[in-house]
């Protein structure tokens, strides 16, 4: 029988939503958002020459500045004001997170600390981010003026160019979190979807400008569309894909009444890491690529130590069987790393010990921990090889199609993924309107009924 969430979800309608006034207040709040962070990826930072810098940016757009550059919307390349975009703000959470594992003071407040201890831990992050925005920026304009790209040079160009980087990436941190307070869905995730999508046209731009020359055959852009679609398939599939372990709770006497015996299930994720691993994995494998391309403009002041990088770097570029094996092999390497730290067997394990719950078959306590080790371990290879896979795909195409044709694996993990929480979020603040609508109903018929 179904409950009664699923037949409200089975009766939403466009009606039901025409009726949604506050969700259609938070889906045009989330909009407007989107749409002034756009117009600041257009707005460039004072005092830069923008004609060298284009010209500086197209022979490194292969490296790590591409990648930056595709999830901030062309931000980078046009060094507008949001070019640093949320990146420090992600990372910052992702260093707290993973402190929050490893760090006993910050362990103690993510797990005792309750409400307090998580505003605490955000107030951490948020700082960190201010401390990481002001590193990057300061190296950005340092490395702008020494490479003659500063129309007027000199100490206030730097300054001004971090305030004005650094103030980016501190509104755009504010704005994704007014997008998840007053809005719909994540907001952080929604300002990297709307960069990564705003360079969808340019890439089917380029793909159809290959068939138009002639490069490609229409058998071949056929083939590309039908892997598109497949992979997207696959994600919808792997991200919705979990394992259930079954955990029983005990009966005990309260008075007259007996009380529990209760069961619930423990969901596990195929793909518990996200989209960690394979961003990790490309931001290392293209920094030699960054720094090679650096040292190309002037050979003359490349260290001698250093004169073997651009024959390495020259095989870790998209497309190449040598990057291909260490992408794949680093995924699965952060698929692990990043599982192992953000579900600990041990701790959920005494949690469930603790209220009392035990897994049928299975002793509590150390026997529980294992066999969650166990499944964790076993799902993670499932995991990780979807990741590889998805990660992989277009990698294969580039190797065929060459950079022109380039829309990574890690955005369409984004994309769908971003998709896919909106819609749920969506849908959840319609089922929330529908019980909203049948409690002020009983209401009303209680009142006549009086």
């Amino acid at each position: 029988m179904a409950s009664a969430a699923e037949q409200l979800a089975a009766n939403l309608n466009f009606s039901a939503f025409a009726k949604a006034t506050e969700l259609h207040k938070r889906l045009l709040f989330t909009l407007g958002a989107l749409i002034v962070y756009r117009l600041g990826t257009y707005i460039p930072i004072p005092g830069i020459d923008l004609a060298a810098f284009e010209r500086a940016f197209s022979g490194q757009s292969q490296g790590i500045l591409g990648m930056f550059n595709m999830f901030s919307g062309g931000a980078v390349e046009r060094m507008a004001i949001f070019a640093l975009n949320i990146m420090p703000y992600i990372s910052a959470s992702i260093i707290v997170q993973l402190m929050g594992s490893v760090y006993a003071p910050w362990e103690k407040l993510r797990k005792e600390g309750g409400e307090a201890g998580r505003k605490q831990l955000n107030q951490y992050t948020r700082y960190l981010t201010l401390i990481l925005a002001l590193v990057q920026s300061f190296s950005i304009s340092a490395g702008m003026q020494a490479s003659g790209l500063a129309l007027d040079p000199g100490p206030m160009f730097i300054i001004s160019s971090v305030v004005t980087l650094t103030g980016g990436t501190l509104f755009l941190m504010w704005l994704g979190e007014q997008i998840t307070a007053r809005g719909v869905g994540n907001g952080t995730s929604l300002i990297i979807f709307a960069g990564i999508v705003a360079v969808l046209p340019r890439t089917i731009g380029n793909l159809l400008a290959l068939a138009k020359e002639g490069q490609i055959n229409a058998g071949v852009l056929l083939l590309i569309v039908l892997v598109l679609i497949a992979a997207i398939v696959f994600i919808v599939f792997m991200e919705r894909s979990q394992r259930r372990l079954l955990v029983q709770y005990p009966k005990r006497q309260v008075g007259n009444r007996v009380m529990g015996g209760e069961s619930s299930f423990m969901p596990l994720k195929v793909n518990t890491a996200g989209v960690i691993p394979p961003i990790f994995a490309s931001s290392l494998l293209l920094m030699p690529t960054t720094a090679a391309a650096f040292l190309a403009r002037d050979p003359s002041k490349v260290p001698e130590w250093l004169s073997w990088l651009p024959g390495v770097t020259a095989q870790l570029t998209h497309g190449q069987p040598v990057f291909m094996a260490l992408y794949a092999a680093m995924i699965i390497f952060f698929c692990f790393l990043y599982t192992s730290l953000v579900f600990n067997p041990d701790e959920t394990a005494e949690n469930l010990r603790k209220y009392g719950g035990f897994l049928p078959g299975i002793r509590p306590g150390k026997r529980t921990a294992e066999y969650l080790d166990f499944v964790l371990t076993r799902i993670t290879v499932i995991g990780a090889a979807y990741i590889t896979i998805v990660c992989l795909l277009p990698e294969f195409l580039i190797s065929n199609l060459g950079n022109s044709f380039y829309f990574g694996g890690t955005s369409i993990l984004i994309v769908v993924t971003v998709t896919m929480d909106t819609v749920a979020q969506i849908q959840s603040h319609l089922l929330a309107h529908q019980y909203d609508g049948l409690i002020k109903k009983s209401k009303m018929r209680g009142a006549r009924g009086r």
